[in-house]
């Protein structure tokens, strides 16, 4: 019984030996293939690194621009200069990706509201918050597009943007601001009941924060007040 079972091994054994001679061609071009496509995943990331490095330093340098003109940003001997560095930016920032091309946007979007072209502002924030995936900058974009969008009178598309930055309010400082400027401007529309929600809302989540939590609760009492 032993000595079949031994003959049974030996037999498995030649059959393994066996098909891996047969298909040794294959078995060589399998590993083959994955050692090409290590090697090419490798190498992707490597140029992937290659060009997220060369995007910072662009945007980088378009930054260090923009600081020598922005407080000389509306003097009419800079406004071809600043149109350059604008049409530049303008031009990179879509295909660019990651960090680069948020900050890209969002240094159009500083040129723009710095010309106090607002609708142009909030454009480029919401592209810079589409191009930030979920980085750190996406509540940034989306808060600042919505005070873009309140100066340029557009108070239903400043709301929206203060509401998807609150989506982000976990990590996001300014949340509890937002929070308030939704209250606010409900409550400039006279809509009571949605500021009076807006102000209940801020109080319960960030009961922390005293400054807006104090403004809060002296709206709610105004307009309490109104409502009797």
């Amino acid at each position: 019984m032993a000595d079949e079972d031994k003959a049974e091994k030996l037999n498995v054994s030649e059959l393994v030996v066996d098909g891996i001679q047969k298909n040794r061609k294959v078995l060589i071009i399998g590993g083959v293939v994955i050692i090409v496509l290590l090697v090419g995943i490798a190498a992707g990331l490597s140029i992937r690194d290659v060009l997220m490095a060369q995007g910072i330093k662009k945007v980088e340098a378009f930054n260090e621009r923009y600081e020598e003109l922005r407080f000389d940003i509306a003097a009419p001997d800079k406004a071809e200069e600043v149109q350059a560095l604008l049409d530049e930016i303008s031009a990179y920032a879509p295909g660019a990706f990651g960090y680069s091309g948020v900050r890209a946007f969002m240094l159009a979007a500083s040129i723009h509201a710095d010309r106090k072209n607002w609708q142009e502002a909030e454009d480029a924030w919401v592209q810079a918050a589409k191009t930030g995936g979920k980085s750190y900058l996406v509540p940034v974009a989306l808060f600042n597009a919505a005070v873009a969008a309140e100066e340029d009178g557009n108070i239903e598309g400043a709301i929206s943007h203060y509401i998807e930055a609150l989506v982000y309010a976990d990590f996001f400082p300014q949340a509890a601001k937002a929070q308030f400027s939704v209250g606010r401007l409900r409550e400039g529309q006279r809509d009571t009941e949605s500021a009076l929600e807006a102000y209940r809302t801020l109080i319960e989540k960030w009961p922390g924060e005293t400054i807006w939590v104090n403004l809060a609760n002296s709206r709610i009492i105004a307009l309490s007040g109104l409502n009797s």
